[in-house]
């Protein structure tokens, strides 16, 4: 068991560590929003499950659990909603330049 909690976290870690530096290796906001989505959908809930199996059922792995489910469902959309809000600011810029 310990194999498989070992093997959970180090994929976990793994995702949101290479994530996070192709996220700051690349330029343009819509290009890193492309690389905050493992980290919300793949990293965080292998980390969570690596921690509830670690600590073993009880009120600890519940609230980590709940948290791995708010981030998982929640995630998607604030990257949506800064797409929407960058595009808008994009096309007002656009808009507003002299030509």
């Amino acid at each position: 068991m310990q194999i498989l909690i070992d093997l959970l976290l180090f994929l976990g870690v793994g995702i949101v560590v290479v994530s996070s530096w192709a996220a700051l290796w690349l330029r343009g906001v819509f290009v890193r929003l492309h690389f905050l989505s493992p980290v919300t959908s793949l990293g965080a809930p292998l980390i969570g499950i690596a921690l509830g199996l670690e600590n073993g059922w009880g009120l600890t792995t519940g609230l980590i659990l709940l948290t791995v489910f708010v981030l998982a469902v929640s995630g998607p959309v604030v990257e949506v909603a800064t797409a929407r809000v960058m595009a808008q600011r994009e096309a007002i810029v656009v808009e507003e330049s002299p030509e």
